[in-house]
């Protein structure tokens, strides 16, 4: 005679997550971050380059996002680590906007993802 198997909702990695205001934020900003990276690297660069910096830039940030920063991370760090690796993240796609000329917008990405990531980093730690 055989066991059933465990039911999904038994096991502790397989429970639903809500989702919440933060949840719904956070994507937004993670948007906005690759479109701003795919925005630089074609105003920035010359036409074989703005192509390259234009692709490369977005796949390196969803990279570091599945490696470090997604709801099942392939790397578990730490908390503090995860925090960092966000805010380098934050901190490039700004830069890449003061690199266009466009300050103030830098500045605003950069108040409200790191808000967004205060944010979700309390949640995290409770």
């Amino acid at each position: 005679m055989t066991t059933p198997a465990a039911s999904p909702s038994t096991t502790p990695d397989s429970q639903p997550r809500r989702i919440s205001v933060i949840d719904v934020v956070r994507t937004v900003v993670l948007i906005v971050a690759v479109a701003s990276l795919i925005i630089w690297g074609l105003s920035s660069w010359a036409l074989p380059w703005n192509i390259v910096a234009a692709v490369g830039a977005p796949v390196v940030l969803l990279l570091v996002w599945a490696l470090f920063l997604s709801p099942r991370p392939v790397l578990r760090t730490h908390p503090y680590v995860t925090a960092a690796v966000e805010l380098l993240v934050y901190a490039g796609v700004t830069v890449a906007w003061w690199s266009l000329g466009e300050t103030w917008v830098g500045l605003g990405f950069a108040v409200v993802a790191i808000a967004v990531g205060l944010a979700a980093g309390r949640r995290t730690l409770s």
